[in-house]
């Protein structure tokens, strides 16, 4: 099978927001990569990553065909790490997966192994990816982070622009090694302005992050236009400019678009993500 991925491009000329057609042959020039580096620009990040980290893809929504033409289903992951030079746009990965749907592999290690290949060239790195059909009856937990909510804070709140400024830390308390955890997360999508949902959770040590001030930086967020993996990267960015925390780490699981769940993981070098759990929402 040829493979054709194009080149990295602006948001703006994915397939995000425009009437695309379905294809259901085997497709890999579908995937639309971006580069990672004008955004994290933004954020003062240079070739030398503050962090380390991964994406990591659910997709619920794979099918193929087998040798003999009939249809097989499965679940898989993707895991794409945070130190490749691109991501691929969301619609365009859905539109990729179904042009497997008329196509025929030998067997779930042929999806896997092209899956994997086309993925890497898109991104520029390594993708690691596993492929489970229905029939071995894979299982996957539905959980909650781990860690202290604190939606529950009684706080009026009027303003929805983004304000990493709010951020601040208790500098009489001592140290602290903690979770905290906010299911309030909203950003909209950079090129549709259409909303995502999702649980956002910080694991520190360091000087009491306010949690008052925390829980209306998440809010912030709620007009922000940017994909899954830059709003975390963000997160992570403003944390450490603010709160200078000695250790860090912050992960967000969103809920499900397209048959696709997007999970972004960074952390300083040595921390790690959490296991594959299912939220609520997803």
């Amino acid at each position: 099978m040829s493979q054709t991925v194009p080149p990295a491009g602006a948001p703006e000329q994915s397939p995000l927001g425009k009437s695309s057609s379905y294809c259901t042959d085997y497709a890999p020039a579908l995937l639309f990569p971006i580069d990672r580096a004008a955004k994290r620009a933004e954020l003062g990040i240079g070739e030398v990553l503050p962090f380390v980290g991964e994406d990591l893809w659910n997709a619920y929504e794979l099918s193929w065909l087998n040798p003999r033409g009939k249809p097989v289903v499965a679940l898989a992951s993707f895991r794409v790490a945070a130190e490749s030079p691109r991501l691929v746009e969301s619609k365009s990965l859905k539109l990729y997966l179904n042009s497997f749907n008329g196509t025929r592999f030998a067997d779930a290690g042929a999806v896997r192994a092209t899956i994997a290949r086309d993925l890497s060239t898109a991104t520029g790195a390594p993708v690691a990816v596993s492929v489970s059909t229905l029939d071995t009856r894979p299982a996957r937990a539905l959980a909650y982070a781990e860690g202290e909510l604190i939606d529950d804070l009684d706080i009026e709140i009027a303003d929805y622009r983004l304000r990493p400024d709010v951020l601040r830390i208790d500098e009489a308390r001592a140290s602290v090694s903690e979770t905290l955890v906010s299911q309030l997360l909203k950003s909209n999508c950079l090129v549709t302005g259409q909303p995502d949902w999702g649980t956002v959770v910080i694991r520190y040590s360091g000087k009491p992050i306010d949690r008052e001030s925390l829980l209306r930086y998440i809010v912030s967020f709620r007009n922000h236009d940017e994909f899954h993996e830059q709003c975390v990267e963000r997160i992570f960015t403003d944390l450490r400019r603010y709160c200078a925390p000695q250790r860090l780490a912050v992960w967000a699981r969103y809920t499900r678009r397209g048959g696709l769940d997007i999970n972004p993981f960074r952390g300083d070098p040595g921390e790690s993500p959490p296991e594959n759990f299912g939220d609520i929402r997803q």
